[in-house]
């Protein structure tokens, strides 16, 4: 490989849990792991070797973005970029470690810290003392709490230095602890489940009972691929995407309103299984946290549970939101959850907060089984990672109908909308609509037509990436007469 000595090197630490693993398990976990790695610094880009030293993974990359790329691959501990490779030579270590730092220590406190393996005519300790002393005088020693640590690594005849510990992600390699399937919203809660299952090994696969249509779908879409790109190195996530309004109409067409919001998750739940069962999924998981809302109560979760034929995982069942938030922030995904819209809240009355299990089966009799089945058939499976940009964006942003109730907008110019306009539609210039747009309610679905249809997609574009479920007509204003004249 082309390296130089301006590429990054990199010394990475396993999680804790590790050593307490029987010698057969660790062996399992790091080969998951030394792949779930090669994954992740293919994706980083450019060149790079990985070297496996049992206790110790050595890293050396040409990317430029394998530091946050190493950082996100669970089963590290932290990672250390290497300032300087020497021989393992003691006066070597501490002439020109104390080169190399005495910037770095200057007017601040620092401790030297020294790990050895194999064997050497020196201790650990001797370094410490011997590069300490070179550094003492640009800084002051502190072995309690200084402001930089210098590391020092020494194995056979190399010596490693470094003075910069990344934080892993911790927890165990993606892939060791087998396959579940995950409840997706896009909103904050599903995906910190998600992570969180992550983070013990699981490999996800996603499934998305979609209420609200194609704008939702995007939004859903572009929190899990956050999931999927950043941290899923060495899985190939797939997300079932599950038209949900059939089933939903049944539901609403045959049962008492105050069950609807619990029978909608059994029906979730029955559809996850479905899907687990043909994908060998052997659990599922979901964002449930006790309280949350009227379908998160204690027995309502109980009337719930039974419509699944696999078991349910809620690593959230005791956290509050605000523990949720900051972890979605952390994950990356708050900003986007934040713009996504709430569908599952069905029930417009006071929907029943203690359901009791017999009760709940008896509404959900009344439904036939066989729409809920044919939503499942139907489904479509999307490959997260292969998802490009245009893949999120091209296929939402148009529509070839008005749905009812939507708010029209009109882009045209005056002389235009008073040739012809959508009866009901609304005049307005393009230039500040684009500027203006977040005064209007969230609530409502947007049509924007213009001539060509053309401009209107990359407002649309903008108003959909803020949360608004809004669309240009397919073909522009031409197209949308000719739909219209054919709803008379």
């Amino acid at each position: 490989m082309s390296f130089t000595h301006a590429d990054q090197r990199f010394l990475l630490r396993f999680a804790g849990e590790f050593s307490v693993k029987s010698r057969r398990t660790q062996g399992r976990f790091r080969r998951r792991l030394l792949r779930n790695l090669d994954d992740a610094l293919t994706e980083a880009g450019g060149e790079h070797e990985i070297e496996d030293r049992w206790s110790r993974v050595f890293v050396r990359s040409t990317s430029p973005d394998a530091e946050s790329h190493l950082a996100r691959v669970f089963g590290f501990a932290s990672a250390s970029p290497i300032d300087l490779t020497l021989p393992a030579d003691l006066d070597e270590i501490a002439r020109r470690g104390g080169a190399r730092y005495a910037e770095t220590v200057r007017g601040r406190t620092f401790a030297v810290r020294a790990r050895r393996s194999g064997t050497h005519p020196f201790r650990s300790k001797d370094i410490e003392i011997r590069l300490g002393a070179e550094l003492d005088g640009e800084g002051r020693v502190d072995l309690g709490a200084p402001d930089v640590t210098v590391g020092v690594e020494v194995r056979d005849e190399v010596a490693h230095l470094f003075c910069r510990r990344i934080q892993g992600a911790g927890g165990l390699p993606l892939g060791v602890e087998g396959r579940a399937l995950a409840l997706v919203s896009g909103g904050f809660d599903s995906a910190v489940a998600a992570w969180l299952m992550l983070k013990r090994g699981v490999e996800l696969d996603y499934a998305f009972c979609n209420l609200g249509g194609d704008a939702y779908e995007r939004s859903v879409l572009a929190v899990m691929k956050v999931l999927a790109d950043r941290w899923s190195y060495g899985s190939r996530p797939r997300i079932h995407l599950i038209d949900f309004g059939p089933p939903l109409d049944a539901l609403r067409d045959r049962t008492k309103e105050r069950y609807w919001q619990v029978l909608l998750k059994r029906m979730m739940y029955r559809a996850g299984s479905l899907i687990a069962t043909e994908t060998g999924a052997e659990v599922l998981v979901t964002g449930e946290a006790v309280g949350q809302v009227s379908s998160q109560t204690l027995p309502n979760l109980r009337a719930i549970e039974p419509a699944a034929s696999v078991p349910v995982f809620r690593p959230l069942i005791g956290f509050d939101k605000e523990e949720i938030i900051a972890r979605a922030r952390r994950i990356g995904t708050a900003e986007l959850s934040a713009r996504v819209r709430e569908y599952c809240a069905i029930a417009p009355g006071r929907p029943v907060t203690a359901a009791k299990t017999q009760a709940v089966d008896a509404q959900e009799a009344l439904v036939d089984p066989g729409v809920l089945e044919r939503a499942v058939q139907d489904r479509r499976v999307l490959d997260l990672r292969r998802l490009t940009a245009t893949d999120l964006v091209a296929p939402y942003l148009f529509t070839g109908e008005v749905p009812r109730g939507a708010r029209v907008l009109d882009c045209r110019t005056e002389r235009d909308f008073d040739r012809w306009h959508l009866s009901g539609a609304r005049l307005v210039d393009e230039w500040d609509l684009e500027r203006s747009f977040g005064e209007l309610d969230r609530a409502d679905t947007y049509v924007l037509y213009c001539e060509q249809g053309v401009r209107t997609a990359q407002i649309a574009e903008r108003m959909q990436r803020a949360g608004y479920e809004a669309y240009s007509f397919r073909g522009g204003a031409q197209a949308l007469r000719r739909w219209s004249e054919s709803q008379t």
